[in-house]
């Protein structure tokens, strides 16, 4: 017979003891998965209703920009084609091609015999709109080769300027074209030929 020291009471005591902190513990378990499964469940409607907002608000942003383009486009359409010190013949506005898997939008091009004027039109322009302007250059001589050996004017029309942005703009040589009242004002002193 072995002499142990532990009595079967002991052992069972023992046992009983290791059973309930084991089912304590399967217990805060389960709570645990089940407060789990509620943060994944309020993570994945937090996303839902984030995605729903940025939807919303890029269509406003999209409906804002398209409201600069028609006002800016009927501004010129209404028989203001003289700019830039010429006269302009024809107009469009969304132009787009792809070429050599080069793509691009121009919101406004006029053209004429030997010239071409690019406006792009922002509800709020800001100065990191600028080199995105002068990138329009290269993707247009690139995009439309029929006019590579023809004169471009830049332009950045918007409904609101600030001071810094003009200033760049003057830099650059790109045109200003603004709302003022119920006006268009094109402040083109600085222009350049690209």
């Amino acid at each position: 017979m072995n002499n142990s020291s532990h009595s079967f009471e002991s052992v069972w005591a023992t046992l009983e003891s290791a059973g309930a902190k084991i089912d304590s513990a399967g217990a805060k378990i389960d709570r645990l998965t089940e407060k789990q499964a509620e943060t994944d469940r309020l993570i994945k409607e937090t996303d839902r209703i984030v995605r729903e907002v940025s939807k919303q608000l890029g269509g406003m942003g999209n409906s804002h920009g398209s409201f600069a383009e028609e006002y800016f486009f009927n501004a010129f359409d209404d028989g203001k084609k003289d700019f830039f010190g010429e006269k302009f013949d024809e107009i469009e506005k969304n132009l787009k091609n792809k070429r050599n898997g080069l793509t691009d939008e121009y919101d406004i091009v006029m053209f004429n015999h030997t010239s071409v004027a690019i406006i792009e039109a922002k509800y709020k322009a800001h100065e990191n709109d600028v080199p995105a302007v002068l990138n329009k250059v290269d993707t247009f001589r690139k995009l439309f080769p029929d006019y590579k050996d023809f004169k471009i004017y830049l332009g950045l029309a918007s409904m609101s300027f600030y001071p810094e942005l003009e200033e760049e703009c003057k830099k650059q040589g790109i045109a200003i074209i603004k709302q003022v009242g119920d006006k268009v004002i094109i402040c083109d002193e600085n222009l350049k030929t690209f």
